[in-house]
């Protein structure tokens, strides 16, 4: 089996369904990024594996959670996504809704990706944030703080499935 073929297997052995042209290197070994990166168009070409953004590549049936989490790190899912699925907010919105480092819609497909930036030290603070899958996702808790501090007249439809003693616990990091 040559080289060429030992990175599909690598990728389509992998959990991951979204992966970063320096993951598919690590994943595959190829260390010289030019030659990566014609192998990497030829399996686009092929129809092999899909180029979604640049320098990020997806298996077939990838998930759209893992490719907002891939595109701009630190990120994590939290806000309108993460509320609507806790039955906080009932208006449905079709977005993934993404804290970041920066303040940025991306439509890749059908899919419309928003990110919202938010303070350095409260992005990096883990707390009310789990990691599922692969993915970093938050609490509805944390969800429920991160859009409070980020639209303070927003409307909440259901508050009391939030866990009051963890807002509380998560609180102080917004100071």
């Amino acid at each position: 089996m040559n080289s060429s073929q030992n990175i599909l297997i690598a990728i389509y052995k992998d959990s991951r369904t979204v992966f970063k042209i320096s993951d598919i290197a690590q994943l595959s070994g190829l260390t010289n990024p030019g030659l990566l990166a014609r192998r990497m168009n030829y399996y686009v070409k092929q129809g092999q594996i899909l180029n979604l953004h640049k320098g990020i590549y997806a298996k077939e049936n990838y998930r759209m959670e893992e490719l907002a989490a891939c595109l701009y790190t630190p990120s994590y899912i939290s806000l309108d996504y993460v509320l609507q699925r806790k039955g906080v907010v009932f208006q449905y919105n079709s977005q993934i809704t993404m804290i970041s480092y920066l303040s940025r819609s991306v439509q890749i497909e059908q899919n419309e990706i928003r990110y919202r930036k938010i303070k350095g030290e409260i992005l990096v603070n883990l707390i009310g944030i789990e990691y599922k899958e692969g993915l970093y996702i938050a609490t509805p808790e944390r969800a429920f703080l991160d859009l409070f501090y980020l639209v303070p007249d927003f409307y909440f439809d259901n508050l009391a499935v939030l866990n009051k003693k963890k807002i509380k616990e998560i609180l102080p990091i917004y100071s």
